[in-house]
């Protein structure tokens, strides 16, 4: 980390866009029109609104995408109302990148990926997902299985639908858990349609979403033949200054900022249980 990371610089709202009734994505901007800075997937940024707050974010657009940064938020408090409350031209600050980020290059390259989100969960992996997409060949097959309480809280659903879908080896597999007037797909919590879908034990696991999700899949991917070492998540919800120095993440010898937020399973059984 320098001294660049943790000084705060201006970026503009160039848009936003609404993804659920609850979720906007917005994209920033330095005020010459540039990206603010460089990432890797899984890495997350600063966002403060002066005189309001600020908050760790993932960054949900693709270090591949070189034109400007991504940031998809759910609306669930003090902070989250203002900047739901921005328009375009608007300006907040930003600082990053923080923490480590999913292992694309190393531990990944080669590996068929299953990607497991629920709810807003996706928006760390949509980082991933399109930086995977972008490097198709350095990947196997991609299989994506995303759901929500209803159609209308999946986010991204028309990047899904227009792109994802018709990119070759990659696999979407949408689910909402209740019925739905005018749903003609899956219908069904995550964790049993993931156990439905079976997948190959072959495959690397990457998974964000309610906690509750995460527990129930990674139960069922257990029984199916997975082991953790195989499943990744991330945990930036859990992050606070960033840099390691207010505590406020801290479980036994690991901070989630400067160890993570990107996990493997088998890591996290090694942290105190009140993890």
């Amino acid at each position: 980390m320098n001294n660049e990371t943790l000084i705060p610089q201006i970026v503009t709202v160039a848009d936003v866009r609404i993804d659920t009734p609850d979720v906007k994505t917005f994209r920033v901007l330095t005020p010459d029109g540039k990206k603010p800075f460089l990432h890797k997937p899984g890495q997350c940024a600063m966002l403060s609104v002066p005189g309001v707050g600020e908050a760790m974010f993932s960054i949900t657009s693709s270090p591949t995408n070189t034109e400007y940064m991504e940031f998809s938020i759910k609306k669930c408090g003090c902070l989250t109302n203002w900047l739901h409350a921005l328009e375009v031209g608007q300006q907040l600050t930003i600082r990053g990148p923080y923490g480590n980020g999913f292992p694309v290059d190393t531990e990944l390259k080669g590996k068929d990926l299953l990607f497991i989100a629920g709810g807003i969960g996706l928006a760390p992996l949509r980082s991933v997902i399109n930086y995977c997409r972008h490097y198709r060949d350095r990947y196997g097959s991609i299989d994506i299985v995303y759901g929500s309480r209803s159609k209308d809280d999946l986010v991204d659903y028309q990047e899904i639908i227009s792109e994802w879908c018709g990119t070759e080896g990659v696999n979407v597999h949408l689910t909402i858990d209740r019925e739905q007037e005018g749903w003609d797909g899956h219908v069904g919590f995550v964790p049993n349609y993931v156990k439905e879908l079976n997948p190959d034990v072959s495959k690397t696991v990457l998974m964000c979403g309610p906690p509750i999700m995460i527990k129930f899949t990674l139960a069922g991917l257990k029984e199916l033949g997975f082991k953790e070492t195989q499943v990744y998540t991330t945990m930036e919800l859990r992050m606070k200054c960033g840099v390691g120095k207010c505590g406020r993440c801290n479980i036994g010898n690991k901070y989630v900022c400067k160890d993570g937020p990107v996990f493997r399973f088998d890591q996290l059984d090694e942290l105190p249980d009140e993890y």
